[in-house]
């Protein structure tokens, strides 16, 4: 396993397993997004590269990170001891700069980034925190460590996600394992059963998936031979799937809050204060023979 930093148009974190052709690379300054992830020389994930190049738009594609929530409030508005805030859809810490770890030498498979609280981010959200995670690239699977300790002498409410986007060459080659009977959609607010299909002649697809009864979900790519597995601890306890037609990606995200939990305390978790906790996902590919 090598680690490196290559210059690009931002630094890039890059982990490297030569025996498995497996990559990874992260850039701390974007929010800590892991920009590519390659097994057996394979891009697994999506990058919109012009919106990736634009610090001033979002990124689409990659791994976002989603905190202090998931999805959006309406009008992007929470209240907290009287007082207004405004957070934008998502959260903060995709937008903003990471730091980077030095850790290689006790973490040889894996790269650790840490975001701690700030003015800009008690503007928004009035607590102090630090979120520390670490990347492992462990041959087919990347495993995605996180630890959110809150530094505030108040409890922290909050939620935490993701936000992959998966390549796709073919959506109707796609086979879905979700661990769900049913979905709300997000535009409708409308429940529906789900056979493990999506009608992909829609615009977009955005569903909510809130009775998950497995701790992992698996998609199946016939156009690409693959399968890729999510696995994710109790804490998540939504899984999102959205989509837009005419793009070359689906999205698969764990969330441990559904939309508007800052508001409605909906799964929120509440950290004590001094308090320290850890979870993690994790990915698989499979090639089929």
């Amino acid at each position: 396993m090598l680690f490196s930093i290559e210059q690009h148009q931002f630094p890039t974190c890059v982990l490297t397993d030569e025996a498995n052709s497996a990559r990874l690379e992260v850039v701390p300054e974007r929010g800590g997004i892991i920009t590519r992830w390659q097994v057996q020389g394979q891009d697994i994930l999506y990058l919109d590269e012009a919106r990736f190049a634009d610090p001033s738009l979002s990124v689409r594609g990659g791994i976002p990170i989603l905190f202090p929530i998931c999805g959006n409030l309406p009008n992007n508005t929470y209240s907290h001891q009287g007082k207004f805030y405004p957070l934008k859809q998502h959260g903060f810490a995709r937008d903003l700069p990471w730091e980077v770890v030095d850790s290689a030498s006790v973490l040889p498979d894996a790269m650790q980034l840490v975001l701690t609280s700030s003015d800009t981010t008690r503007s928004q959200y009035p607590f102090d925190f630090e979120l520390r995670f670490t990347y492992r690239l462990l041959a087919n699977r990347l495993r995605i460590e996180q630890q959110i300790t809150n530094r505030s002498a108040e409890p922290m409410p909050f939620s935490i996600g993701f936000h992959p986007y998966f390549q796709v060459n073919d959506k109707s080659q796609l086979q879905f394992e979700i661990p769900a009977i049913e979905y709300q959609d997000q535009q409708t607010q409308t429940v529906h059963p789900f056979s493990g299909q999506f009608d992909f002649d829609r615009p977009e697809i955005d569903v909510a998936f809130r009775q998950i009864f497995r701790n992992s979900a698996q998609v199946t790519d016939s156009a690409r031979q693959i399968d890729l597995t999510l696995s994710y601890e109790p804490l998540f306890s939504t899984l999102v799937f959205w989509t837009v037609k005419g793009k070359d990606y689906y999205c698969l995200e764990p969330w441990s809050a559904p939309r508007n939990a800052l508001n409605t305390g909906d799964s929120l978790t509440r950290l004590q204060p001094g308090e320290q906790m850890e979870t993690a996902i994790e990915l698989a590919v499979t090639f089929h023979p």
